[in-house]
């Protein structure tokens, strides 16, 4: 998806001064600044002032300048606004090369080729184009926003936190697509309802799976977005509210159906049992007690407890075939139920995974 938002605008790098725009209106009439004062009736100071720059261009004074000098009001005053554009975003210019080293802290290139911003071999156009997409006015609003409120969820998992370009672009690439998305107002009960309906798709492909689960969300007030993950995120998923309704961001990280859904039910359950000002991330290591019993509630929406304990009554491990009749019967895909016995080791990482389905980026 390539929403990259252009900013189609003439920035110079020089200034246009109204004053010396007057000088030249004054040679070419044959007039003096005493004149012009006593045309216009302001004092020689003005003038003077105006001329040097030292005072701007008033909207009264600019209908005199209209009935003198022969152009009219709204060219003096086009003028000088855009002279003050010009010089505070000159000044900005200089500001901003001061932040350099800002950009380094994310994957530009990468973020390039997702289309996500465009890609500018002037490093301070650069920085631009990166602070337009993350919609603050300098690096030092950018820090106040994202690092802080990173800093809370990482408080909740072991995340790498000398990663916060990184995830603060991939979070902020799901709020600019849950923000094209349509969907009505959080319903709890009905996104819990559905999310029997939800667990079935585990059962069809990708192209089939993805609108259906997208309504199935969108129609209880939830937005489900994908958002690849950039080199380095290490993170699975995030929820968060946003406007008031839920945000659910995953990015595939490990591209097989076992952790999509089980990261999809994860996030389920922040939506419907923690708090709605706090941002929770999944991407392993030391876990809250929210994050714990969101893996509890993934694991057992999946496959539930009892079922389970009566497929593993055996002191034997299961074979694949085993494994694929009692997904079946559960109706639930085999590859689930594949990552759920390697990870509680009651299968090898290297056995089964052929009954994982990959996925892409959606």
């Amino acid at each position: 998806m390539n929403n990259v938002r252009q900013i189609n605008s003439f920035a110079p790098d020089y200034l246009v001064k109204p004053g010396e725009v007057i000088e030249n209106y004054l040679e070419y009439a044959g007039f003096t600044q005493s004149s012009l004062a006593e045309r216009t009736g302001l004092s020689k100071k003005t003038i003077n002032e105006i001329i040097k720059t030292k005072s701007a261009i008033t909207a009264k004074t600019a209908l005199k300048l209209e009935r003198t000098l022969g152009r009219p009001a709204h060219f003096w005053s086009n003028l000088e606004r855009q002279y003050q554009e010009d010089r505070i975003r000159l000044a900005d210019k200089i500001q901003l090369e001061t932040h350099l080293q800002w950009l380094a802290f994310f994957p530009i290139n990468n973020m390039a080729k997702l289309g996500w911003i465009e890609k500018n071999k002037d490093k301070v156009k650069q920085l631009e184009a990166l602070l337009r997409f993350f919609a603050v006015a300098s690096p030092v609003e950018w820090e106040t926003i994202w690092v802080q409120g990173l800093q809370a969820a990482f408080r909740k998992t072991n995340n790498a936190k000398e990663n916060t370009g990184i995830i603060s672009a991939w979070l902020r690439q799901g709020e600019i697509v849950a923000g094209e998305q349509s969907y009505g107002q959080y319903d709890k009960e009905r996104f819990e309802n559905n999310l029997d309906e939800i667990r079935k798709l585990t059962l069809e492909d990708l192209d089939t799976f993805t609108p259906k689960l997208k309504l199935l969300c969108s129609e209880a007030g939830v937005s489900i977005v994908f958002v690849p993950a950039l080199p380095k995120l290490g993170i699975y998923g995030a929820t968060r509210w946003l406007n008031d309704r839920p945000v659910m961001q995953l990015s595939l990280y490990l591209k097989s159906n076992d952790h999509l859904w089980f990261t999809f039910f994860h996030e389920a359950c922040h939506v419907l049992r923690h708090g709605r000002k706090e941002l929770f991330i999944e991407g392993g290591g030391l876990e809250s007690k929210e994050e714990t019993e969101a893996n509890a509630f993934a694991s057992d929406k999946l496959i539930p407890p009892a079922e389970l304990r009566r497929f593993l009554a055996s002191r034997f491990k299961p074979t694949l075939n085993q494994i694929e009749r009692f997904a079946a019967n559960i109706g639930i895909a085999p590859g689930i139920v594949v990552g759920r016995l390697q990870h509680d080791k009651r299968l090898s990482i290297t056995v089964g995974n052929h009954l994982k389905v990959r996925v892409g980026c959606i």
